[in-house]
């Protein structure tokens, strides 16, 4: 380790350079010609110029702030020194489009093909409350599942409840039900799910009959729907909701897997607890796994608004089109308003947490994050939990919150998420897998029972990207083959489902 130059400079144009490990003051870095005035945490800055105050920092080629105060070269750079401003971003739609390399051959995976052509990665019968005051019932259903086992039924992966906090005191057609909505329905019909059973209590504002009209769902085989009210009270429910699952999970044990191609992959990125190195190990890998995905035909949705603000232009860059383009610029002035309405700001996003490991702003942290999307074209945008039917790498509007923005994205339809960190973020969902990216290898030393994938030997300079991506594609495959995640074998995913509740509750 000791032979491994303390540093990184991710672009020639940055006045700045990262930690690979902590750095003593006095270290004199060779290569730069500095010599640095004070000891660095791992994963910090530190400038390689003289910056007065006012002037931009750039890292990744990019502004990632402004000096708030004159800067040495040598200094530490963070939130004592640097802060947000505004400057002008070139949109530019279109300007940068790539054709990524045709792919010598399909790869395929182990998948489950629905009646309806869909390709499902994992099996399950999910339990879906209409409000918070059905959630016990849910719950109880689950349980009792979980105490009896499914052992005459082996190719189904569970009965998950999946209760939420709302569901009522919101308007009819406000946007939060419109949300709710949307929401509700991208579970209920997501392939993961061989059915569902969805459960109210019977006079909440988030009406079960309104779901069913305005979504368009048909209640049969695999959608049924009850109350409690109208069963007549909590035991009855629990009751039937047990009957109607047994009978169910017959049809859905009827199920094999079978060789499938990439193309039908719906991949959801995303990174909580990001720490500086996000954006030069884990991302990166999985933008090159994105890319591979996206050249065989698949999809990949890429998420989190507020965590690509101030770098929102090296995607509309991407964009295939004009309209592609305004659509995410369009997200981007949504989310101004809606900060200030709330009085609220968009650089309240880096965490402790994230500024412990090294980022500052969230430009600093939207330039590292959007990594994660690879470098193939932007095909579409989406609001929050719209089905994504576009193939080729998308954006969807979400919150930065992981569990929200997740509970988007499969509404949508995501059949497998890849999910970095570098704080050591514990999280899992359902039906969808999830596949943990770790960004430096003392996270990974510290909380492998988490991680299913290390990325920090590229921090090290031991791995290049390209290396660490083709490790992650064929850990992606297997694991959307039925190869159980980390998370899964903890049983995480049941806590996880948070639908975006945008208005005020009343």
């Amino acid at each position: 380790m000791s032979n491994v130059y303390p540093v990184i400079k991710l672009n020639p144009n940055d006045d700045v350079v990262i930690a690979r490990h902590p750095v003593a003051a006095g270290t004199f870095l060779a290569q730069e010609s500095v010599t640095v005035r004070s000891d660095i945490p791992e994963g910090h800055k530190v400038s390689l110029r003289e910056i007065s105050a006012g002037e931009p920092v750039k890292r990744y080629g990019q502004i990632i702030g402004f000096a708030t105060t004159d800067i040495h070269a040598g200094d530490h750079i963070h939130t004592h020194n640097m802060g947000m401003g505004d400057f002008t971003r070139d949109y530019a739609f279109g300007e940068d489009l790539t054709s990524l390399p045709a792919p010598e051959k399909i790869d395929t995976f182990m998948g489950i093909r629905r009646a309806d052509g869909r390709v499902a990665t994992r099996n399950y019968i999910g339990i879906l409350t209409s409000v918070n005051c059905s959630s016990t019932v849910a719950r109880a259903i689950e349980d009792h599942y979980k105490k009896v086992g499914l052992d005459g039924y082996p190719n189904v992966d569970g009965v998950v409840a999946l209760p939420q906090s709302f569901g009522c005191a919101i308007g009819f057609d406000s946007e939060s039900m419109m949300v709710m909505r949307r929401t509700m329905s991208g579970y209920a019909r997501h392939v993961n799910f061989a059915g569902v059973v969805i459960i109210g209590l019977g006079c909440e504002s988030s009406q079960i009959k309104d779901l069913i009209r305005v979504e368009g769902l048909t209640e049969g085989r695999t959608l049924h729907t009850m109350t409690i009210q109208e069963t007549g009270g909590t035991q009855k429910t629990i009751d039937k909701g047990i009957s109607v699952i047994y009978g169910m999970l017959a049809e859905a044990n009827c199920v094999k897997r079978e060789p499938v191609p990439v193309s039908e992959l719906m991949v959801a990125l995303e990174c909580g607890g990001s720490d500086s190195y996000s954006g030069i190990s884990a991302n990166p890998v999985l933008g090159y796994a994105a890319d591979k995905i996206v050249a065989q035909g698949g999809t990949a949705i890429l998420s989190e608004t507020p965590e690509i603000y101030g770098a929102e232009h090296l995607l509309t860059r991407r964009a295939v089109s004009a309209e592609v383009g305004n659509k995410l610029v369009a997200r981007i002035k949504w989310w101004e308003d809606y900060c200030a309405r709330t009085q609220s700001e968009m650089n309240n996003n880096p965490s402790a947490g994230n500024k412990e490991g090294g980022l500052t702003t969230i430009l600093e942290k939207s330039l590292g994050a959007i990594a994660k999307g690879g470098t193939s074209n932007l095909v579409d945008v989406y609001e929050y939990a719209q089905p994504v039917t576009a193939k080729g790498f998308v954006f969807m509007d979400t919150p930065g919150y992981d569990p929200v923005a997740v509970t988007g994205q499969i509404a949508g339809g995501a059949n497998m998420l890849c999910f970095t960190t570098g704080r050591g973020s514990a999280f899992g969902c359902k039906p969808t897998p999830s596949l943990k990216l770790a960004t430096n290898n003392t996270l990974w030393k510290r909380q492998e029972e988490d991680m299913d994938i290390n990325c920090g030997d590229v921090v090290e300079g031991e791995e290049t990207i390209p290396e660490a991506g083709e490790r992650l594609y064929t850990m992606i495959l297997e694991a959307a083959s039925g190869k159980k995640t980390k998370s899964e074998k903890f049983g995480y995913g049941g806590l996880e489902f948070v639908p975006w509740n945008i208005n005020a509750i009343m």
